[in-house]
């Protein structure tokens, strides 16, 4: 075999394990690069790793430290049509006639807030904020949520709409800082940990879906009828509202 042909071979398979991770920097960096024009009133953090008190884990692309709250954002940077629901577990890249999915983005950040109030428990005054950001091609298509799923061209003016007033003095907010400069995981290990964990949790939750046990509370997933047609839902309902596409 040529060399050449063996070069291209070797680029091919670097770009094709490395290329959601490319991606996912750029997408990031985008985001970061926006946020750096909002002004010095806000504190802006990128790429941190912190652990709760039990021990939970959690990865938030980008947090806006601010005297109006904390904005917590998820940010994706995907291409094709997307389409989901708060509520869903997940949802749906569409290319052409390709369907993909993907985590929801806004539980995603949901569990992200969680640690963040574990972590920042001395703090029960703060506000928090998702947001949901897609700084690629993506068009959003029927996303159904109460809360900002934008594109990344909406951020800065999302996160002034929500500046109105202050909850937190100066004083806090470096306090609020430096317990999170401290919280941050740094160690590579850890990162590698932590993604690991993710996919554990991931193959986990598949399993139980499959074999039609709720991945939430562990109850029966049952056939039923709704508006929009068959789907499976928790028997456990209304204590858990976990529901699965039939």
């Amino acid at each position: 075999m040529p060399f050449w042909i063996i070069i291209i071979i070797i680029i091919s398979i670097v770009l094709k394990i490395f290329s959601p991770k490319i991606k996912g920097s750029a997408g990031e960096f985008k985001v970061n690069t926006r946020l750096s024009f909002l002004g010095n009133e806000y504190i802006i953090l990128n790429d941190i790793l912190i652990k709760s008190s039990n021990g939970y884990t959690s990865q938030i692309d980008e947090l806006v430290l601010s005297e109006y709250g904390i904005f917590v954002i998820e940010t994706k940077n995907y291409k094709g049509w997307i389409f989901g629901n708060e509520k869903s577990e997940n949802w749906t890249q569409v290319i052409y006639k390709e369907k993909h999915t993907f985590r929801n983005p806004i539980k995603q950040n949901w569990s992200h807030i969680y640690t963040l109030k574990n972590v920042l428990s001395d703090f029960p005054f703060i506000r928090y904020f998702p947001i949901v950001v897609f700084s690629g091609s993506a068009t959003l298509k029927n996303i159904e949520s109460s809360i900002p799923v934008i594109y990344a061209s909406k951020l800065n003016s999302t996160i002034r709409n929500y500046c109105v007033e202050k909850y937190i003095s100066s004083a806090d907010l470096i306090r609020i800082q430096a317990k999170l400069e401290s919280a941050k995981i740094t160690e590579k290990t850890a990162r590698k940990e932590h993604v690991k964990n993710i996919k554990q949790n991931v193959f986990e939750k598949k399993e139980k879906m499959k074999n039609l046990i709720c991945p939430r509370c562990n109850g029966e997933l049952k056939l039923r009828d709704g508006r929009n047609g068959k789907f499976y839902g928790c028997s456990n309902y209304p204590k858990c509202k976990f529901t699965m596409p039939y």
